[in-house]
């Protein structure tokens, strides 16, 4: 295959996950040939402050020869975004096969014009703020990543290297972008459909011990009838009142925790062992597989035979992955 030049844009208080996430997926692959440019050529400072070498300014990388154009997102894109000679570069730039953003280079790519009656996303936390300056733009708000014809867009920082993958699995298959995903020790390659948001974030803990009863049981039987009478006279509450306070301080009804706790169980026990999808379902409270399939869907995107086949957790044996490491590295 013809080398393939990824470009990687970035900007003074570029965030330096958004730059070397998915360099680190792209670099594996010889046919990529990943270069990095800035607005002007040498060090430029990363939010953090972290110093990266560009070695192409906007003047020295013609836009016209990119195949894949990466932009970084970063507390400092919105002053890139007012930078006329930046804007210009990225939409000559967004001619390429692919065009792509991380995190709040979205937003870069929007000043651009080029997200312009296209579906995107971006972190959670700028999804509001995307879709108010820009309402000829439609912002999925809880999307790992979203592509809507050439433009491809991804949530907040580490889902770059899920759009990465994906990018690489689009042009060399599946098994390279999973033997890279492996390598690099990613415990999950999630796909786009996936939310945003994973347990540690949507769970709130209680406030009070009596919704924090209600809570532990569900989490240590997620199979058990957990209706709102059981869970309140578990709480010491009448029902009315524990779905107000339950709600109050989990930040969702009773019912919809319920079902997320679930889901949770249902996708550790998908990944981590190899009982039938029936078997799943009645363990993880959901009563019969199709009750799974479907909430599966709602909740997660995907169905849950095709969540276990991309994130089943066993090992390939050592020898098939070493021989597959070293076809995509040619060094190991």
């Amino acid at each position: 295959m013809t080398d393939r030049t990824v470009a990687f844009l970035v900007f003074p208080g570029f965030q330096m996950l958004d730059l070397t996430g998915p360099h680190e997926v792209f670099s594996r692959i010889p046919s990529y040939r990943c270069e990095v440019v800035a607005p002007e050529a040498g060090p430029v400072a990363s939010d953090s402050g972290l110093p990266v070498h560009a070695a192409y300014g906007l003047r020295d990388l013609d836009p016209t020869g990119i195949d894949t154009l990466v932009v970084a997102g970063g507390s400092g894109v919105d002053a890139a975004s007012r930078d006329p000679a930046t804007v210009a570069w990225v939409a000559v730039a967004g001619r390429s096969r692919r065009v792509t953003s991380v995190c709040s280079g979205a937003f870069l790519l929007a000043a651009a014009g080029l997200l312009t009656g296209r579906t995107v996303t971006t972190h959670w936390i700028r999804t509001a703020q995307l879709a108010a300056a820009y309402p000829g733009v439609t912002v999925d708000t809880d999307r790992i990543f979203v592509r809507d014809g050439p433009i491809w867009t991804s949530a907040g920082i580490t889902a770059g290297m899920d759009l990465a993958l994906a990018l690489v699995e689009d042009d060399h298959g599946r098994d390279a972008a999973h033997d890279i995903a492996r390598y690099l020790v990613m415990y999950l390659r999630r796909p786009g459909s996936q939310s945003q948001f994973s347990a540690p974030l949507w769970s709130v803990r209680p406030a009070t011990d009596p919704i924090r009863a209600a809570v532990d049981a569900v989490a240590t039987d997620p199979a058990a009838r957990h209706t709102v009478d059981t869970l309140a006279a578990r709480a010491g509450l009448s029902a009315r009142h524990f779905q107000r306070r339950f709600t109050a301080e989990c930040g969702i009804p009773p019912t919809s925790y319920v079902e997320q706790v679930r889901v949770e169980a249902a996708r550790r026990a998908l990944t981590e062992g190899d009982d039938p999808v029936d078997t799943v379902a009645r363990r993880c409270g959901f009563g019969t597989a199709e009750t799974l399939r479907r909430t599966f869907h709602r909740r997660v995107g995907v169905s849950p035979s095709d969540y276990r086949d991309r994130f089943r957790t066993t090992a390939r044996p050592a020898a098939t992955l070493t021989a597959a490491m070293a076809a995509i590295e040619g060094t190991l």
